[in-house]
């Protein structure tokens, strides 16, 4: 999530001349080596840059004499046609006029063997692919294979591979296929899948190899091994070729664009040339040739896949590259949905020791309660101890720090960690590695989960985890960094020594499960309604009014327990009979999918039904609300790990109103999640404003007498709503788009806009239409916002 048109991380570009065969040793550490600008590509191909508007040639490898027949002078300043033909380079201006080719290399043209001295020689052809960025053309010739060579169908290898990854039921299962898979359809000698951990070093996480290798599986590595900057360009690539670690590097003539004074940013080439420590650190482990590619959560990178071969070189074709780069992105999206799977029965034991909670606290007595109760809060995670920091006291269940060492930590998080925080969650499996005093409580503490409860943050729910010996074989001491004399000094150099060294780790818990993170996260979502519906009851009510809400409460009681429990029930059962291998055929199993979906999506039904009966219930306590701030944590609750990214602009900052807090906060929320759900736009956009009163608008479908008051309004870029629907969407559990592209939710987010608007005392409406983005508009007239 990003505002004020911010669109993502953009690493930083070295602007002087570099080139890695000349300058390369005399990088002294391997994060500030410009591996995005390497200013050589690898000399089994060469490239060509183009400049977009006229196709004239800026920048040529100096090694295309021998690839494609051509000295270097005779190319600078020519046109296109002089290397691809008048036919080619009517091919690539269809291409960049048809297809989205920023930063994304396309196969567009084969060379035949007749136009190249270099192909000509070994009998074979060239893949030439295409891609843009920064007014330019990036051509790349690549070795494609034998001349007349029949390629396999790798449309159908591809095919039944994704059959097969879509029938694993675990994590674990999902990496090694896909470790088998892609060495089956690669030749190569080893294949690894590499998780990265929480403090950045690396673990082979699955493993297939030939027989005669030893195995690497469980071995741990430093970070230092794949540095920042190599991570960063991981995280925006898919895949990373060289097919020859001993190959020699052509250096790009110019080194700066003749147009622009700027090196070449390579991040995207396949071609791209190989850092010096890269090059040296696969040759001390015997490495000749290397595919990696890149496992993605969102776009966070979880890992890698680490393609080996021992015996020379490895030329893959862009067919082989095309077929690993899917299976990778296949990977990362079935990545979740194979995690989930596997965590199934425990979310739905989390979900259901939650719902009683919640339930506890609906009847009163304060948060305290839900330490004091049975359950309690410990109940509801796989932890050792729990706390909760309520008005200036800690309430404790389980093993926890003592009460002056939870007072540090909770001064720590509140002032210091949390507030840091892009979203409002801290969790740690080595506590002491951020916070040093953690050390003299890591038999209790090692691992924290934390969350703040209050928008201050001044009130705190943590989980604890107590420390867990581990050894840890690690491939070479995680400590040994060698270094040697360069022209500047010395350098550091990649491990020689990959020999097993085991080490005993300590003041570490077992890491916190993913499938946690999102149940407490929407648990603290949970209970922030139910307090405040809570403290918005008075003693002064009426006998009548008090008999309703504890009739509210009975109905909350009985509809977490008479009926969630047994639609639970059936879920489990579902479940259980997946597992039986009796019923594992293709049909069973889909019915037996459809059944566990089907109560997943009733189970999720209930839960929006008790949320919309006690929406609003509570007294409209009014105080002065900053919308900017409320904005800010609408995202943070929309902005989750994963989602897709959302564009956010404020074109001026929003005036402030009278008005409930939490129930603004929800208004933003609810809309910002439809206009997320509800687009095929990249980048999905939202402009978030105010149309003070007396300001000239036009707005169809203003309710008389709203102009009185300031407007807010939600404006997206999705796929927009016909006029005849207007009505219907604020209907509860209404839903205009069936299926799971636009989302799954149950239809009550608008519903309870309507109904948080209303308390207000004002009034929401829209204006769309199909393909052209939606407005809702609404006013908070309540506290005389004028």
């Amino acid at each position: 999530m990003t505002t004020a048109g911010a669109t993502g991380t953009t690493l930083p570009l070295h602007t002087h001349p570099y080139s890695v065969k000349r300058h390369g040793r005399n990088i002294t550490n391997c994060d500030s080596e410009p591996v995005q600008t390497p200013g050589c590509v690898q000399a089994h191909g060469a490239l060509l840059v183009l400049r977009l508007s006229d196709l004239r040639i800026l920048q040529v490898s100096d090694n295309v004499q021998a690839v494609l027949g051509y000295a270097v002078d005779t190319l600078l300043g020519q046109t296109a046609e002089m290397v691809i033909g008048q036919e080619g380079a009517d091919q690539l201006r269809t291409l960049l006029g048809r297809q989205s080719t920023v930063q994304n290399p396309l196969y567009f043209l084969t060379l035949p063997a007749a136009s190249t001295g270099f192909c000509s020689a070994q009998h074979g052809v060239l893949d030439v692919t295409a891609q843009t960025m920064d007014g330019v053309v990036i051509l790349e010739f690549e070795l494609a294979g034998e001349a007349g060579a029949v390629s396999p169908d790798y449309f159908a290898l591809v095919k039944n591979t994704v059959a097969r990854l879509q029938t694993t039921d675990s994590l674990l299962q999902l990496c090694d296929l896909a470790a088998k898979e892609i060495r089956d359809l690669t030749g190569m000698d080893r294949v690894m899948v590499y998780k990265f951990h929480e403090d950045g070093h690396g673990e082979v996480f699955a493993e297939s190899k030939r027989t005669d290798l030893a195995p690497w599986l469980g071995l741990h590595y430093p970070a230092e091994d794949v540095p920042k900057p190599a991570r960063d360009v991981f995280s925006k690539t898919w895949l990373r070729p060289i097919p020859d670690m001993a190959g020699a590097l052509a250096e790009l003539v110019p080194l700066l664009n003749p147009d622009t004074g700027k090196p070449l940013d390579m991040t995207h080439c396949f071609l791209r040339g190989v850092s010096m420590m890269c090059t040296e650190y696969y040759q001390n482990m015997g490495v000749s040739a290397t595919l990696t590619m890149s496992i993605r959560r969102g776009d966070h990178l979880w890992g890698l896949v680490s393609c080996i071969y021992y015996a020379g070189s490895k030329h893959l074709s862009y067919q082989v590259r095309a077929a690993c780069e899917f299976l990778a992105q296949v990977v990362s999206l079935q990545h979740n949905a194979a995690e989930e799977k596997e965590h199934l029965a425990y979310r739905l034991k989390l979900e259901d020791l939650h719902q009683q909670l919640l339930a506890t606290a609906s009847r009163g007595g304060g948060l305290a309660t839900l330490v004091e109760c049975t359950p309690s809060l410990l109940d509801g995670i796989d932890a050792g101890g729990a706390a909760l920091y309520e008005d200036g006291r800690w309430y404790c269940v389980g093993k926890t720090p003592t009460v002056a060492q939870l007072r540090g930590l909770g001064e720590w998080l509140i002032n210091v960690k949390l507030p840091s925080s892009p979203h409002p969650l801290y969790s740690a499996s080595s506590l002491a590695r951020d916070y040093l005093p953690a050390a003299a409580f890591a038999k209790e503490a090692s691992g924290l989960l934390a969350l703040p409860l209050s928008h201050k943050g001044g009130d705190l729910m943590l989980w604890f985890k107590p420390e867990t010996m581990q050894t840890v074989n690690w491939a070479g001491a995680p400590d040994d960094k060698p270094t040697v004399m360069g022209p500047n000094g010395p350098r550091l150099t990649p491990r020689a020594s990959f020999a097993l060294f085991v080490e005993s780790v300590r003041e570490r818990s077992l890491p916190w499960k993913q499938v946690e993170l999102e149940a407490v996260a929407r648990f603290r979502l949970q209970l922030a309604e139910t307090t405040v519906e809570c403290a918005g009851r008075r003693p002064s009510l009426s006998a009548e009014l008090a008999r309703s809400n504890e009739e509210l409460d009975a109905f909350a009681y009985v509809a977490s327990y008479d009926l969630k429990e047994p639609l639970r029930g059936i879920h489990r059962y579902a479940f259980q009979l997946m597992e039986d291998a009796a019923l594992s055929n293709d049909k069973n199993r889909h019915k037996l999918d459809r059944m566990l979906r089907l109560t997943l999506r009733m189970d999720s039904l209930l839960d929006s039904l008790l949320h919309f009966s006690r929406v609003g219930k509570a007294d409209l306590l009014l105080e002065t609300v900053d919308l900017n701030e409320i904005l800010n944590e609408a995202l943070e609750m929309v902005g989750r790990p994963g989602r897709a990214q959302l564009e956010v602009v404020v074109p001026r900052a929003l005036p402030p109103v009278r008005g409930n807090r939490g129930w603004c906060r929800e208004i933003l929320v609810n809309l910002l999640s439809n206009a997320s759900a509800y687009s095929d736009a990249t980048p999905k956009r939202v402009e978030v404003g105010a149309i003070l009163p007396g300001e000239v608008h036009s707005r169809p479908g203003c309710p008389q007498g709203s102009e009185q008051h300031t407007i807010y309004h939600v404006t997206d870029n999705g796929i927009g709503i016909e006029e005849k629907h207007f009505a219907q969407i604020f209907k509860l559990f209404k839903r205009l788009h069936t299926g799971d592209k636009y989302g799954s939710g149950p239809g009550t987010g608008l519903t309870v806009v309507r109904k948080l608007v209303e308390r207000h005392r004002g009034k929401v409406w829209l204006d769309s239409s199909p393909g052209k983005g939606t407005s809702f508009y609404f006013t908070l007239p309540c506290g005389g916002n004028r």
